[in-house]
């Protein structure tokens, strides 16, 4: 039997799947395959790699610094998350992430990415994350904040754009039994927004304006979808149990504490659920 498993991105929301992540180690839930989108890939990489508490480690010590995100950085290159720091030193230097681990496990791991020439999702496997950082830039490159990434002579911006819960690619990739890790409550549901922003900042790539401004609904279809298939017991869902209000650039650590916290503790309560829907 084969496992699939969907990370939902959602910025510092991540660091919810990150608490669901770091028990499913504890409990030894293994998987075969992960399809990520955005923090759902940075945080979610942790997992196969076998380290534990790493992903709420590292943005507990650097998130309230000016060097890892926010302002300063989007003024002076262009990106609020510092390309140098976050994807290059941190992972290199500071808090190094276990590349042999990754590979050792086997995992096939896809990170989301959203061409903005064709507005399309398209999926990147990432088998050397040091290698492939640009393609882990380019998964979380969100609008309007981050200069877009070349990636094999592609330019790309942030997965949840065109697939925010690529569960569908999951399913086509043929796993037996599928887990979804969301980063919204169950009543959650995208509002349109202004289309005139994406229209003037991204004008020259007509179909990323219209991807952008059909996001809020392609997302709540896919959330009635992800039900739908969990009340058929298709798919096994974790998702947060009560809103906790997060910022995407988030410095405030009890809050990033307690969006992890929240994740450990959800899925502490269903882990006897998954474990009957892994073996049923």
């Amino acid at each position: 039997m084969s496992v699939g498993l969907v990370l939902e991105g959602g910025a510092m929301r991540g660091l919810y799947t990150a608490g669901v992540l770091d028990v499913f180690m504890d409990h030894g839930i293994r998987v075969d395959g992960i399809v990520g989108t955005s923090a759902g890939v940075l945080f979610g990489v942790n997992y196969p790699s076998g380290q534990r508490g790493r992903a709420l480690r590292y943005n507990l010590k650097y998130a309230p610094t000016g060097s890892y995100m926010g302002i300063r950085s989007l003024l002076c290159t262009g990106n609020i998350i510092n390309k140098q720091f976050a994807y290059y030193k941190l992972p290199s230097e500071l808090d190094v992430f276990d590349e042999e681990a990754y590979e050792r496990s086997g995992v096939d791991f896809y990170a989301t990415v959203t061409n903005v020439e064709t507005g399309e999702a398209e999926y990147i496997k990432i088998d050397d994350c040091y290698a492939q950082m640009e393609a882990m830039r380019a998964t979380s490159a969100m609008p309007f904040v981050s200069r877009m990434v070349e990636y094999e002579g592609k330019q790309y911006l942030d997965g949840g754009v065109a697939d925010s819960i690529p569960v569908d690619k999951c399913v086509a990739l043929g796993y037996d039994k599928i887990i979804v890790v969301l980063t919204r409550p169950l009543d959650y549901r995208k509002k349109k927004s202004d289309e005139r922003l994406a229209k003037l900042v991204y004008k020259k790539y007509p179909k990323l304006v219209a991807r952008i401004n059909h996001r809020y609904a392609e997302y709540n279809a896919c959330v009635e979808k992800v039900i739908a298939m969990e009340q058929r017991g298709e798919i096994f869902v974790i998702r947060p149990s009560r809103l906790v209000k997060v910022k995407h650039i988030e410095r405030d650590t009890a809050k990033l504490q307690a969006i992890y916290d929240l994740g450990a503790e959800d899925c502490a309560r269903q882990m006897a659920d998954l474990k009957r829907y892994l073996n049923g």
